[in-house]
C-alpha cells in the first residue's frame, strides 16, 4: 500500500486555501484536488459535506484486490484530511468513453441532496450516474449567463439538469427554454427550477427533443433567442436520436444552426470537454468569435484544459 501521507498533506493544504475562497464566494461545491500527485491520479470534488472522487485510467496494472485496497486508502485519506464521513464518499473509475452516451447510470442507488452555489440551489446525486448533476467547471460561464440574461429570451441546448437555465432565470431572463433528449434530466431540470422559485411553465419551458431536429424545426418556425448556451456531449449514440452525435464532426453544423435562431445582437456560448477539440476555422470568418477558455475555467481546477469555451455573435 502506498504511503498516504503526501495525499493527506496536499488535501489539507488545498482545502485550507480553497475553503476560504469558497465560503467567500458562496460556493459549496468545488474541486479540492486535481491529480496533483502522480501516484494518486484522482479528482476530488467537495459537495457540501460529502465528497465525489473520480479515478482516471492511467494504464496502471493492478489486480482487483490490490486496487480495492488502494481505493479504500484514498477514501480514508480524503475522509481524514477533509473532515468528511467515510461512508458519504462516492468513488468512481472513469474511462474514456467508446460508443457510449455522456451520462450513464452506474447501477448504484444514490441519494439526492441539495447544494448551493452563488445563492442558488441544485439537486445532485453522487452515486447513481457517472456525473453528479452539476458540472463544476462551468461555474464561471453560469455566472456570465446570470449577468447577461436580464430581459432576454434564453435557450439552453443539451441542457442536462438545467443549471444554466436556473442562472438565466435568476438573472432576470423573461423566458427560458430548456432542451434535452432525456426525460430524466428534464425532470431534474424542472426540480432545480422549482427549488429556486421559477415555476411558471409559460415563462420556463422544457422541451424533450433531439437537438438536431429541434433546431431544424425552430429555424423553420422562425423563432429567435437573445442568449443561447450549447454544451453538447462529446459523443452520443442514443437510440432516441436521429443520428449519432460526434462533436468534432458535427459542431460546425450545430453552431451554424444555433446562430440561425439567434436574435440580432444576441450571444451564443458554445463549450466542449472533448480533449484535442479543434474549432472549424471558417467559423471565425463567419462570426465574431472569442475563445474565452482561459477565463471560463474556475480557479479550483488545476487542469486548465478541462474544457474549451467560445463566445459567438453575428457579424455586423
Amino acid at each position: 500500500m502506498r504511503d498516504l501521507t503526501p495525499l493527506i498533506n496536499r488535501l489539507k493544504k488545498n482545502d485550507r486555501h480553497l475553503g476560504k475562497w469558497a465560503r467567500r464566494e458562496g460556493i459549496q461545491c468545488y474541486r479540492v484536488y486535481d491529480r496533483d500527485l502522480p501516484e494518486f491520479p484522482v479528482a476530488i470534488d467537495r459537495y457540501a459535506d460529502r465528497l465525489h472522487i473520480a479515478e482516471y485510467d492511467t494504464g496502471w496494472q493492478q489486480d482487483e484486490d490490490t486496487h480495492e485496497v488502494w481505493v479504500e486508502g484514498v477514501k480514508a485519506a480524503a475522509s481524514e484530511a477533509l473532515g468528511v464521513a467515510f461512508e458519504t464518499i462516492a468513488f468512481k473509475t472513469r474511462r474514456r468513453q467508446k460508443g457510449l452516451a455522456q451520462y450513464e447510470k452506474t447501477g448504484e442507488d444514490g441519494a439526492f441532496f441539495v447544494v448551493e452555489e452563488a445563492g442558488l440551489k441544485f439537486r445532485v446525486n453522487l452515486d447513481s450516474y457517472l456525473d453528479t448533476g452539476l458540472f463544476l467547471d462551468h461555474r464561471p460561464t453560469r455566472a456570465r449567463i446570470r449577468q447577461e440574461a436580464a430581459g432576454k429570451r434564453f435557450l439552453n441546448l443539451f441542457a442536462y439538469t438545467g443549471s444554466f437555465s436556473v442562472y438565466a432565470a435568476a438573472g432576470g431572463a423573461r423566458e427560458t427554454v430548456t432542451v434535452d433528449l432525456s426525460n430524466t434530466y428534464l425532470q431534474w431540470a424542472g426540480l432545480n427550477m422549482e427549488l429556486n422559485g421559477f415555476t411558471d411553465p409559460a415563462a420556463h419551458r422544457r422541451d424533450r427533443a433531439d437537438v438536431f431536429q429541434w433546431l431544424d424545426d425552430t429555424i423553420r418556425d422562425g423563432e429567435h433567442f437573445d442568449l443561447i448556451v450549447m454544451d453538447p456531449p462529446t459523443f452520443s449514440n442514443s437510440k432516441k436520436m436521429i443520428d449519432v452525435l460526434d462533436i468534432q464532426r458535427d459542431h460546425g453544423w450545430l453552431i451554424d444552426s444555433a446562430m440561425m435562431v439567434l436574435a440580432p445582437g444576441g450571444t451564443l456560448y458554445f463549450s466542449t470537454n472533448l480533449r484535442g477539440f479543434r474549432l472549424d476555422a471558417d467559423l471565425a470568418d463567419k462570426y465574431r468569435l472569442e475563445d474565452i477558455s482561459a477565463v471560463s475555467v474556475p480557479e479550483d481546477f488545476r487542469n486548465r484544459k478541462i474544457h474549451q469555451c467560445f463566445r459567438l455573435q453575428a457579424r455586423a
